[in-house]
């Protein structure tokens, strides 16, 4: 169920966002698919501290795209991506390469610092998102249909 945000204001809870987020090394990375289980385990537990509803959710080697909804009371996504982010890099071991800014501001390799995120703004536009997160598999030759 798509929940309108406010005519008024688009930063106000609820709101349904669409998000992409990038590993930091793109080209043959299949960190997110070999560590899945960690990602879930990161998702299942900053959901029960900070709820969201799932929508629609992808997982891709390199990238992940998701639509979700935020509660009434609580429209901040950054701190459920910080949480996610770090609960998944903090299971794994340290054996990534890191440049010395990352290193000094003891910051893994990992991710991307920044993400893409679209508030939904009406049913087309959820539909269109969730679209794409069905069809992306499709588009990078992961698999042939979106059924599989």
């Amino acid at each position: 169920m798509f929940t309108t945000p406010s005519p008024c204001s688009i930063t106000v809870a609820p709101g349904t966002y669409f998000f992409t987020v990038n590993m930091l090394e793109r080209n043959g990375n299949d960190l997110l698919i070999r560590h899945v289980d960690l990602l879930r385990e990161a998702v299942r537990s900053v959901k029960h501290r900070h709820p969201f509803v799932i929508h629609g959710w992808v997982v891709l080697p390199d990238h992940l795209h998701c639509v979700i909804e935020l509660p009434i009371d609580d429209a901040n996504f950054a701190v459920r991506w910080r949480l996610i982010k770090m609960h998944f890099s903090k299971a794994l071991p340290l054996t990534e390469p890191r440049s010395q800014v990352r290193v000094k501001r003891g910051e893994r390799g990992i991710w991307q610092r920044r993400y893409w995120e679209h508030l939904i703004r009406n049913e087309a536009d959820f539909r269109a998102h969730m679209d794409y997160v069905h069809i992306n598999p499709v588009k990078h030759g992961l698999v042939g249909r979106v059924a599989d």
